[in-house]
């Protein structure tokens, strides 16, 4: 832990990531999964009790809705993309069985209509009571595509000028109701004040949509927003729309850049920087010791099949690796010049592979740590790791990668999260009854309230 960095009044904020048996690619194999969990919501009830326990702020569910492509072999051993709950409808029941936790669901702007997005994730936060966010994606692997009427992924520009419309159009459904707009007068008569219900009436370049929303303004005004994107566009959409951005920077000063660069553009669209939380990806084996958490680590890579690491690499990077010495530097020629999909994850394999690592090294760093940071270290060492991000600005909180679900996160709420709350940095208590109030967001401010007072 740096002395040199001011101490912050405002409290760390955590989040489980989900794959259902864990982040890492062999979590399944793992004597303290589930192997039913992929189809037993109890699996993932449990990983919410736990969460929620620990006075975690949300449980993440990251989605791709396609199965995988690949060698078939590798596929049999490797179920995360093979064989897992639709997230809208996973959370809508993991609400049933909590009361604080936050639920962060993925969609893609590529193959919904906004007024879908709308609908399901207003019912959604209404079902919680205020507990929902949208983690907005424009997709990012072809398969996907092939699902919904096209071969393969559109470009990454009209990806985002799509994504861009779209979350306009689903930000106006959610302000089709005033937050006093129902009325519930049975003596009168009236359900509803048809003055504070309003038409939408959006023509533009990708959607029409006519509206209102048929869902009642949300506990929390709206849904809360989360996105990951570190590309140029990315950024941009983040400041102006997100509310938690899920960064992939690998080390404290890209990341202090990532955090300054991206609440700087804020103010532009009178957002206040407060309102945007930057939580780095973090891949997290911990314990008592190092040595502990340095054999819970290797244990991970043990079990996996060199086969399903070169599986996600091949599909990251859309190149045919197969029959390549793993034991030889990663084969220049077959890099692509750019990527498909994330422009900052792409970046960091090529840093990685520009140090002289092995293909072998690569799969197993890709497989550790594709959407984020890896620490392995005593719980005292991922508390000093985590105070000086968050102190240095680097951070405002952590999407919590555990390697096994719910055995890593077992470890972290158990040695992790005390001693954070003994330093002073993390709540003891929840704040709030809703994401928003526990995050420390402003309320949405409702369009059509915000013309009549700024009329009067």
């Amino acid at each position: 832990m740096r002395e040199d960095i001011m101490a912050r009044t405002d409290k760390l904020r955590l989040g489980t990531f989900v794959y259902t048996f864990g982040f890492h690619p062999a979590a399944w194999l793992h004597p303290d999964s589930d192997v039913n969990g992929a189809n037993d919501i109890r699996h993932l009830a449990e990983v919410a009790r736990i969460s929620e326990a620990g006075k975690l702020d949300f449980m993440f569910f990251a989605d791709s809705p396609a199965a995988a492509v690949g060698h078939p072999e590798a596929l049999a051993r490797q179920p995360t993309k093979m064989n897992r709950f639709e997230p809208i409808t996973a959370i809508t029941a993991l609400s049933m069985v909590t009361e604080k936790l936050g639920f962060v669901a993925t969609a893609s702007t590529s193959y919904y209509e906004p007024y879908n997005i709308a609908r399901l994730y207003a019912s959604a936060d209404h079902i919680s009571g205020g507990r929902v966010c949208w983690n907005v994606v424009t997709s990012d692997h072809d398969e996907t595509g092939y699902n919904y009427n096209r071969q393969g992924l559109d470009p990454h520009a009209d990806r985002y000028d799509r994504g861009e419309e779209f979350l306009d159009v689903v930000f106006g459904l959610w302000d089709s109701w005033e937050d006093d707009a129902l009325l519930l007068d049975r003596e009168a008569g009236m359900y509803h004040d048809p003055a504070k219900l309003h038409q939408l009436d959006h023509m533009g370049a990708h959607f029409q949509v006519r509206g209102p929303l048929n869902i009642a303004r949300t506990p929390q005004g709206r849904p809360v927003i989360a996105q990951a994107g570190g590309s140029e566009r990315g950024r941009e959409l983040a400041a102006r729309t997100a509310e938690i951005a899920f960064s992939l920077a690998s080390n404290i000063e890209k990341n202090a850049a990532f955090y300054k660069d991206v609440k700087s553009r804020m103010a532009k669209y009178g957002r206040d920087p407060k309102d945007l939380k930057i939580m780095p990806g973090i891949v997290i084996n911990t314990g008592e010791t190092r040595q502990e958490a340095e054999a819970r680590a290797q244990e991970m890579v043990d079990l996996m099949h060199p086969e399903v690491g070169l599986l996600m690499l091949q599909e990251f990077l859309e190149t045919d690796l197969h029959g390549a010495d793993l034991d030889a530097p990663f084969p220049m020629e077959r890099m692509p010049e750019r990527p498909k999909g994330s422009v900052a994850m792409f970046q960091e394999v090529k840093d990685f592979v520009e140090q002289g690592h092995t293909l072998r090294e690569l799969v197993t760093h890709y497989a550790r740590q594709h959407t984020g940071n890896g620490l392995t270290g005593s719980y005292m060492e991922v508390a000093d790791f985590m105070q000086e991000w968050f102190e240095a600005e680097a951070a405002d909180g952590f999407i919590l990668m555990f390697p096994t679900l719910p055995a890593s996160l077992k470890d972290f709420t158990r040695l992790v999260v005390p001693e954070l709350q003994r330093r002073g940095l993390f709540r003891e208590e929840y704040e709030a009854d809703t994401l928003r109030g526990n995050l420390g967001l402003s309320w949405p401010v409702n369009r059509h309230a915000a013309a009549r007072e700024a009329a009067e």
